[in-house]
């Protein structure tokens, strides 16, 4: 007589019947389906030996019943996205929670690449400079009255260029006579020295820093001979051709400042009225 091969659960003999082998023990179908059998998401029914159970983060699912919450087509062997929960095609998540893109309006694809600026999208391909047309990409780009500019075809356009050397000017600046100049081109007609961040004048229309206009077009002093510049309402005292810094302006004799007050002079000497008296 043979061994009995029964149902490890319901004892009922499998002889001539399906069964399932679980740990190496053997259930009838009925058996293995009450205890074992995952529950379907969709339509709450164990799913059977007989279908394929199709599991997403620890989610089961009949073959029939994998489908997009939007449209009800199948999902099985397709990509597919959630949200809430709910299974949805690439398309369907695209066309409801996807970016558009900014230039073509049209939906930006999961998984394509997209560019982004101040909360807005492009595909890449529509992230393009207004001017030349040409993608812009990962390059510099300067945004104007809601269009996108590469950065030559910005400087070509818009920039100010520079009276002296004919070049862009991008950032920064001088304006001297109501003409805009490069910072490193605004220079000292004399030393060369750069002029921007410090006090300078002119003459003929061409810019001196200080120093330079003094030594080159100042009076001098007839007392010290230093430079006077009557820049920045510096005072001085002019007398017969001749002038004076007016901390200078004293009695050659006995150095009183003589400022706003009477004066002798004596040949190249100036003397108060008490040491000239004597004249």
């Amino acid at each position: 007589m043979a061994d009995r091969y029964d149902c490890q659960y319901c004892k009922e003999s499998l002889f001539g019947k399906k069964y399932v082998l679980r740990e190496e023990n053997p259930y009838c179908v009925k058996c293995y389906e009450s205890l074992y059998s995952n529950t379907c998401e969709d339509c709450k029914k164990p799913i059977g030996c007989n279908s394929r159970d199709l599991s997403y983060k620890d989610r089961h699912w009949h073959d029939d019943c994998f489908h997009c919450f939007k449209c009800n087509r199948s999902l099985v062997d397709k990509p597919f996205s959630t949200k809430d929960e709910q299974l949805l095609c690439t398309e369907c998540y695209s066309n409801e929670y996807s970016s558009k893109c900014y230039e073509c309006k049209k939906t930006i694809m999961p998984g394509s690449r997209k560019m982004e600026h101040k909360g807005n999208s492009w595909h890449e391909t529509c992230f393009t400079c207004h001017r030349c047309q040409q993608p812009i990409g990962t390059k510099s780009f300067i945004p104007k009255d809601n269009s996108n500019f590469c950065v030559p075809c910005y400087e070509k356009q818009f920039a100010m260029q520079c009276v002296q050397c004919k070049k862009p000017i991008t950032t920064g600046g001088v304006t001297y006579r109501e003409q805009p100049w490069h910072k490193d081109c605004f220079l000292c007609t004399s030393c060369k020295e750069q002029l921007s961040g410090q006090r300078f004048t002119s003459r003929d229309d061409f810019p001196y820093c200080l120093n330079c206009f003094c030594n080159l077009y100042a009076k001098k002093c007839a007392s010290c001979t230093s430079p006077i510049s009557g820049l920045g309402g510096s005072k001085y005292i002019s007398f017969e051709e001749r002038q004076w810094h007016n901390d200078c302006f004293n009695c050659k004799k006995c150095a009183v400042s003589l400022v706003g007050r009477g004066f002798l002079t004596e040949r190249d000497d100036i003397l108060c009225p008490e040491c000239g008296k004597d004249i």
